[in-house]
Parts: C-alpha cells; sequence; structure tokens
C-alpha cells in the first residue's frame, strides 16, 4: 500500500495500543513527555514534542502502527473499488496546456495521455503541428516521483534550464540543455530552493536565487534564511557564482529578479515574507561582464576600493522603491520607462509609469483602480492585458499603452481564465478557461480582432450540462457578505439531505476562483454538493479582503468559514451529519481551527499538510516566513492571538469530534510533517465520540506539487471512500 515507509520501524515499549476506535479498532497511544514552555507568562504544554524528530525510533513506531489502522479501516470500505475504477476512467484523458512560442519555429505544449504521472513536453514547429517529444519527466524516476518544477529558455530558444524536485520536495536541482539535440550542458545547480532562472540576452549566463545549502538529514525540518541573487555564467562550475545582490540586514528578506524581455535592465524584488509588499532596485546590464559582474565603464556615484568587487556590483544597482508599503509587480519598459501593478493608493490595484531617468524616478497612473480586484496584467501587441476578479470570477480587459480601454475579452461564463502568454510584439496568444463542471478549453486569441477560437477541449467523459454552479452571498458573523460557489446535479431537493463537500483557504492573499477539478467528479456524480467559500484572507477583493483575514483578524476566516457552513445547513442543501469540510496547507489550520470552535456542526473532517501547531511553527524550514500572514508567536499581542485558536492546542478532552481525516507526506518540507503528527495524536486522545480520527501519510510525496498521477488516485479513492462511510451515502447502481 501506499504508506508503507521506506525505512526501518522498530517497534519500542514506549507505544502502547488503546482508545477505542470505530468498527473496533483501536488507536496508537502515544506517549506524552513533561516539555512545558512559557510564553509570555501563559505555559504552554507540548506533550508530543518527540514528534518532532520524524526519524526517531518512536516517532517511526507510532507511524506504523497509524498506518496499519488507518489501511484496514479504509480498506473496509467496500466501495472504494467502485471508486477507483470512476476516478481511473474519469482521469483517463488527454489533457494539455495552452502551447507557448518560444521562438520563430519553436512552439512549446505539454500533454499528458491520460494515466502518465507527469505530463509530457512537446516540441511542435506551429500550433497545427503535433509535434515530437521534447522532455519526458516520466523517465527521471521509475514510480513518477520527480516532476518537472522550473522551466526558463534563453531568448533565442537554443538553451533550456529545467528543475528537477524529488518526492514532492520544494527543493529543486537545476539543468540545462541544448533545445537542437537534446544534449546536457556541464552546468547544473544544487538542490536548493531557488527562484526561477533569468537569462542574459545574449545567452552567456543566467540569474538565480537560492538559500544557503541545508544540512543534510536537515531538510525536512532546518530554518531556511538570507537568500540571495547569484550570477551563473555558462561553461563554469557553480562554487564560482558570483553574488549579485544579498540583503544581510535582514535575513527574512526575500529576493529574486528578472531579466527584461529586451535585455537591457535586471529588475530586482525585495520582500519580507509572504506578505506582498515589495521593495524594488534594477540594474542596467549594458556592458555586463558575466566574468566579474561588472558593467563595463561604470563609474560608481559613492567612493569604492578599488580592489573590492562586491562593492562596485552593489553600487551599480540603483533604488525604484526603497520601503515595503505596497506591492509592485513589474510589466515591462520601454527603454527606462518601466511600468508596474501597485496598489500602492489603490487596494485593488492599478497601472503605472516610472521614468528612471529622473531622481529617485517620476510616477504617473496609467490604468486606475477598478471596482474589481486586478490579478495580474501582460504586455502583448503592444497592449496592457490585465486580469480581474468581479466576485471571484475572471474578467479580461485590454487597454492600450495610454490607458485607453480597447475592449473587454468575452469569457464563456462565470469561471477562470488564465494564460495570455506571449511577448510584447506578438499578436497571437491562448488562454485555458474552465469552470466547476467546465473542463478546460484552450481558446486562441487575436489581439488585433478580438476573436477567441477554439484550440482544444479537454475529453474528460463527464456531462458538465447536467449539474448547475450558482453563486450566493452570505452573511458572516460580523456582517460582512461573502460569496460562495455551489456546484450540484439539477434538479436537486433542499431538504437537508444532500451529502456537501464545504472547501475553504482563507489565507496569504490567494483566490479560490471556479476551476474545474477532474477529482471533483465522482463526487457530484454521487449527488454530492461541492461548495467553495471566498472567505477573507484571500485576495478576491483586494488588499483590504485580505488583511480583513490576517494575523490579529485571522478570527474572521473562521467566522466567515463557519457562517458558510450555518448558510448551507440553514437553506437546507445539507443538514450536519451530511457535512464534510476540507482544506489543505493553510486550508488545513482552517480545518482544524473550526473543528475544535464548532465540532458539533460538521459530519466529516478533511485538514490535510495542515500548519497545526502555531506556536512552533516558524522553527521549521520556511515557516518563519508564514509571520508576516499569521503574526510571530514571539511577540506577545500575536502570541495571544495565535495560541487562542491554535488546532493542536485548542482540542478539549471529552469532546465528540466528527469523523476526521488527516493527510500529510513524509517528504514535505514545506509544511513539516509533525504539524500532522502531533494534530493527530491529541485529537485522537480527546476523542469521546465514536466516530474514526484517522491520518494517512503519504511517501515519497511533499506538499502536493508534482505528485504522481497513480498517488493522486489512491489518495481520492481514500478521501472519498472515508466520506460515502462517515456520511452515510449510497453509490447509486
Amino acid at each position: 500500500m501506499f504508506r508503507k515507509l521506506l525505512f526501518c520501524l522498530a517497534i519500542v515499549s514506549s507505544v502502547a495500543v488503546s482508545v477505542p476506535a470505530q468498527n473496533g479498532a483501536a488507536y496508537p497511544k502515544a506517549k506524552k513527555v513533561d516539555q512545558v514552555d512559557d510564553y509570555f507568562g501563559t505555559k504552554v504544554a507540548d506533550p508530543y514534542r518527540w514528534m518532532e524528530d520524524t526519524k526517531s525510533a518512536d516517532t517511526q513506531t507510532w507511524i506504523e502502527q497509524q498506518n496499519k489502522i488507518t489501511d484496514a479501516y479504509l480498506g473496509s470500505i467496500a466501495e472504494r473499488d467502485h471508486l477507483r475504477k470512476r476516478f481511473t476512467e474519469v482521469w483517463n484523458y488527454e489533457r494539455y496546456s495552452a502551447p507557448r512560442k518560444v521562438a520563430d519555429g519553436f512552439y512549446l505544449y505539454s500533454k499528458n495521455d491520460g494515466l502518465q504521472n507527469q505530463s509530457v513536453l512537446y516540441r511542435a514547429a506551429s500550433i497545427t503541428d503535433t509535434g515530437k517529444v521534447f522532455f519526458d519527466p516520466n523517465k527521471l524516476s521509475e514510480d513518477g516521483t520527480a516532476a518537472l518544477s522550473g522551466s526558463s529558455f534563453t531568448d533565442d530558444g537554443k538553451l533550456w534550464a529545467y528543475g528537477i524536485a524529488r518526492s514532492g520536495s520544494d527543493r529543486t536541482e537545476w539543468r540545462i540543455i541544448n533545445t537542437a539535440t537534446g544534449e546536457h550542458l556541464a552546468d547544473t545547480l544544487a538542490p536548493n530552493r531557488q527562484g526561477g532562472i533569468s537569462w542574459l540576452k545574449d545567452d552567456s549566463g543566467f540569474f538565480y536565487s537560492a538559500f544557503p545549502q541545508t544540512a543534510t538529514g536537515g531538510e525536512l525540518k532546518q530554518e531556511t534564511f538570507n537568500q540571495k541573487i547569484y550570477f551563473h555564467k555558462l561553461g563554469t562550475p557553480q562554487s564560482q557564482d558570483f553574488i549579485v545582490y544579498e540583503r544581510p540586514d535582514d535575513k527574512e528578506l526575500f529576493v529574486g529578479g528578472d531579466v527584461t524581455e529586451d535585455g537591457k535592465f535586471f529588475i530586482i524584488s525585495v520582500n519580507k515574507g509572504t506578505r506582498p509588499e515589495n521593495m524594488v532596485y534594477y540594474m542596467p546590464l549594458a556592458g555586463f561582464d558575466p566574468s566579474t559582474g561588472l558593467i563595463k565603464g561604470y563609474i560608481p556615484g559613492i567612493a569604492v576600493p578599488e580592489n573590492d568587487i562586491a562593492a562596485k556590483r552593489r553600487s551599480q544597482i540603483h533604488p525604484l522603491v526603497t520601503t515595503l508599503e505596497a506591492s509592485y509587480s513589474f510589466i515591462g519598459n520601454d527603454g527606462r520607462t518601466f511600468y508596474f501593478s501597485t496598489d500602492k493608493g489603490a487596494p485593488r490595484s492599478k497601472v503605472v509609469a516610472v521614468d528612471t531617468m529622473q531622481k529617485l524616478g517620476k510616477w504617473s497612473d496609467v490604468i486606475p483602480e477598478s471596482k474589481d480586484s486586478l490579478e495580474s496584467v501582460g504586455l502583448l501587441n503592444d497592449q496592457f492585458v490585465l486580469s480581474y476578479l468581479k466576485d471571484a470570477s475572471s474578467k479580461v480587459r485590454i487597454y492600450d499603452m495610454k490607458g485607453s480601454p480597447v475592449r473587454d475579452v468575452e469569457l464563456p461564463g462565470i469561471g477562470s481564465a488564465g494564460g495570455f502568454g506571449g511577448r510584447r510584439t506578438e499578436s497571437e496568444t491562448f488562454y485555458t478557461f474552465s469552470s466547476f463542471n467546465a473542463p478546460p478549453t484552450i481558446y486562441r486569441y487575436d489581439m488585433k480582432t478580438g476573436k477567441s477560437t477554439e484550440f482544444r477541449k479537454a475529453g474528460v467523459k463527464f456531462d458538465g450540462s447536467q449539474y448547475e454552479v450558482k453563486q450566493i452571498f452570505y452573511t458572516s458573523k460580523d456582517g460582512t457578505k461573502v460569496p460562495m460557489f455551489l456546484t450540484y446535479k439539477k434538479g436537486i431537493k433542499l431538504d437537508g439531505s444532500n451529502p456537501t463537500l464545504l472547501y475553504g483557504y482563507g489565507g496569504f492573499n490567494i483566490s479560490m476562483t471556479p476551476g474545474f477539478s477532474v477529482a471533483r467528479v465522482p463526487w457530484l456524480e454521487m449527488g454530492g454538493i461541492y461548495a467553495v467559500a471566498n472567505i477573507r484572507g484571500g485576495a478576491e477583493y483586494g488588499k483590504e479582503w485580505w488583511e480583513g483575514g490576517s494575523r490579529l483578524n485571522k478570527q474572521n476566516v473562521f467566522d466567515d468559514f463557519i457562517g458558510a457552513a450555518e448558510w448551507l445547513i440553514a437553506n437546507k442543501y445539507t443538514s450536519t451529519p451530511k457535512l464534510a469540510i476540507q482544506g489543505g496547507s493553510n486550508g488545513g489550520l482552517l480545518i482544524g481551527a473550526v473543528l475544535n470552535q464548532r465540532p458539533d456542526l460538521f459530519g466529516a473532517a478533511l485538514p490535510a499538510v495542515g500548519v497545526m501547531d502555531m506556536v512552533r511553527f516558524p522553527k521549521f524550514t520556511i515557516g518563519w516566513a508564514w509571520t508576516s500572514d499569521y503574526g510571530s508567536p514571539d511577540d506577545a499581542k500575536d502570541f495571544n492571538a495565535l495560541y487562542k485558536y491554535s488546532p493542536l492546542h485548542n482540542i478539549k478532552p471529552g469532546t465528540k469530534y466528527p469523523a476526521t481525516l488527516v493527510t500529510t507526506s513524509d517528504h514535505d518540507d514545506r509544511v513539516f510533517p509533525a504539524h500532522s503528527f502531533k494534530y493527530a495524536a491529541a485529537l485522537q486522545a480527546a476523542q469521546a465520540g465514536d466516530a474514526p480520527v484517522l491520518i494517512r501519510i503519504e511517501t515519497k510525496a511533499g506538499h502536493g506539487a508534482g505528485k504522481p498521477t497513480a498517488k493522486v488516485i489512491e489518495e481520492q479513492v481514500d478521501i472519498y471512500g472515508f466520506l460515502i462511510r462517515n456520511l452515510g451515502m449510497k453509490l447509486e447502481p
């Protein structure tokens, strides 16, 4: 089975088996230690601290025994065979990405034949050419657990840098090939949390971001600080790469950069944590020497020692935005005039221009803030392509370079449109549109005429016309109107008997938009309702919506989600015994928090790879960066808020919790799996009812990205089998 760990598991006396569970199973009774920490006078017990040593004999034994119980429970669900068959059928369809023009006569797109673990890249001479295989990630590993993670072509398309992530890790190894011959160059970058690669116009080398190397064995736990921007000259070992930009004044700053499309400037963005606010710097590239990083003929404006090359490199970088007060996303440039989208003075964002020839820059508005939330901006056909969210659904508008409206892109309906990539001079582009009941369709868009032409349509074995997508607005605890999408079979009866899966995220300025997921098809076919609540913490309504659900306002996120559940029940879409809740990562935190606050409201819960220990999350890998959204437990005011809702610390012994299936992965180096281990152990110990509390631990997988198709299908079979059993569902013959 999927949960058989690859390392040896020793049985030790410190782990006993007790606590009756549903169907006569028993939970491993995890030992408790006398670990107590003092936070500003508050004593916080951490009896499962030993689980943070994920390789210890005790932890491995606990994992093995949990897996046995979970395997036995899920294996007893007869409907899983039907689910596996249907999931395999519905997943087995050809799916494509929109084609991308790399260079003249060189288009790139991805294709999956149906059940391939990883999609394959194809190279084609034109959009009508089926092309040939360019790169097949499935050949990187026998079990499909190695995935493509990052891609960057040179301007002429002759060289390609690609990243490889193994077992779902965020750490990426980079390689380079000659696109004509397929031959690998000697140049490589060791596994790291690198940012993307950005090439010089002349192909002589590239910029990239990286952190100091993590100690061997510490990949899942060690904190990661001090990101720097490096330059790699082609044909040299990585050991000779030099630092282009760093911020030793603050180890928590993230730094990254991109070469402008015209190749004349390197734009540097600096931000702290996960907040969108950033600083902006730039470096002219005319005369840039890839061997030294110095610009030939450049005279620093300040005195720099002749032999201090690092100081000379720093002196070549010019400030544009030097405070973390607003977000600035680079769009493009006309010479030394740069275009950005920003939320400075515009919570839902606008497009601005800055003339860098003037001291400290002269800023002017190009396209003012709209009543809708601006998501992204592209430059095509010398026109701005603006993607907005209107009540969480896509709207795309085109403007000329002076900021005058040209037209709106006519989209098929309520859904999500993504793409519109390409170079500034191109008039041909592609976008993909999908909705909850509409599988992805790729459209070719003519920037000159405004005409959309269907290019490719996903051949999913699913009739979306039988299902309705509806958007409603409900009132949260503080009176805020919150949107929610509902998808279900047409003609359902509102009698409270419909099994319903309510999904949420609520954080990090990330929007939940209407999109198709093949994993939801069997759920809808079984008569299930799928609901997505656009709770605060996301970007659906701009910066104010996000800030309304972050830091000291985090409780609004939980209130919004609870309000969604109450609305579904009050309007008889479902009832408590038929209502399941689901979320992953920050959404896993959401599920854990609302489960503690309202255990009476739900019939089942699915917290995935969640951040569950809100007083220790900054101590693991990249967790410190999340303090920008959560607040810091090292700050008294933040600690009080975090401790009040922390999923791990607010579990109440003697409470009847609904059926819960916790999911995590043994290679998750973003959200340390010990979060889920400690949470599951505590919830099992506290459970006073007979509903099961189980944990499913995936092997050779990480936070979710790059997971092979075979593992995804098996995971979905287990999740929906769990819901069938615990929501009292019956499959139609």
